[in-house]
């Protein structure tokens, strides 16, 4: 099982990424003697849930600009019910359908994703500035990669929640694109695929027909002014995976049929 064979893909957790067209692509892929790592969020399952019980979700902008969930005690663990419980276990239902034997596990486990709490963080609101302390969020500083290498041995397909371990041992929100480069970058994968509700990085968002298909490692500083939104973390996380050694990223549609087929020929946008 050489490691050059190795492609980690992040399953965004936004409204219209096709969870049973990914999940039919990885059993088709499976077949083709690929080995996969399967990285997902769950934002829009989070937020969901946090509605359904009474504690809607509240965003927190930093002063350069950034926005993040902000995740106090509850709303962490609405987090972990929606992202480790629901969307885990149903990425692990549909992969176990298809014949694929899928093995559902978060940073937590193991100590699989050890990640520093950022302890306080400021705020912007209303122009006033404001720290917050009570934050169960983290940056993610090491993988433990023999934990998924021995699963990838045991012929499972691993599926990753984005949950990271403090050095405390609390539970942490991480950023899913993030936790998915770093996972690349320490398996020594060939390709990271990134899956969206989008074509791939656009020049003129939302213009679909300004995709941009090729990419330089050396052009990312310039693709960072033209993501909009969620996609900075995608820009970010590719430049990150780039850094640690993973040969390309591709940013894909997660709303087609075989996604990652089509990722892997070179549609969406490749960073190289």
């Amino acid at each position: 099982m050489g490691n050059h064979s190795i492609v980690v893909v992040k399953v965004g957790g936004t409204e219209g990424v096709n969870f049973s067209a990914i999940c039919r692509d990885t059993a088709a892929l499976l077949t083709h003697g690929r080995t996969l790592v399967l990285v997902h969020g769950g934002s829009a399952e989070a937020n969901a849930l946090g509605e359904a019980l009474g504690a809607p979700p509240r965003f927190i902008t930093s002063p350069s600009g950034y926005t993040s969930r902000y995740t106090d005690r509850k709303t962490l663990e609405i987090f972990l019910m929606a992202v480790r419980g629901k969307v885990n276990a149903l990425l692990v239902e549909q992969l176990q359908t298809l014949g694929v034997n899928a093995f559902g596990l978060s940073g937590l486990d193991g100590r699989l994703m050890v990640a520093t709490r950022k302890d306080a963080i400021q705020s912007v609101e209303n122009g006033k500035r404001k720290i917050i302390r009570d934050d169960y969020t983290g940056k993610i500083e090491r993988i433990n990669a023999e934990i998924l290498r021995a699963l990838l041995g045991l012929g499972c397909v691993p599926v990753v929640a984005p949950v990271a371990v403090s050095h405390k041992g609390e539970a942490l929100n991480v950023d899913a694109d993030r936790a998915a480069a770093m996972i690349a970058a320490a398996l020594g994968a060939e390709t990271l695929v990134l899956l969206t509700a989008a074509p791939g990085l656009m020049e003129r968002f939302p213009d679909e027909a300004s995709v941009i298909r090729r990419l330089s490692q050396t052009r990312l500083e310039e693709a960072l002014e033209m993501a909009q939104g969620r996609m900075k973390k995608k820009v970010l996380g590719a430049g990150e995976a780039l850094l640690g050694g993973v040969k390309r990223v591709v940013i894909a549609d997660g709303r087609v049929e075989d996604p990652i087929s089509k990722a892997l020929d070179g549609a969406g946008t490749v960073i190289e």
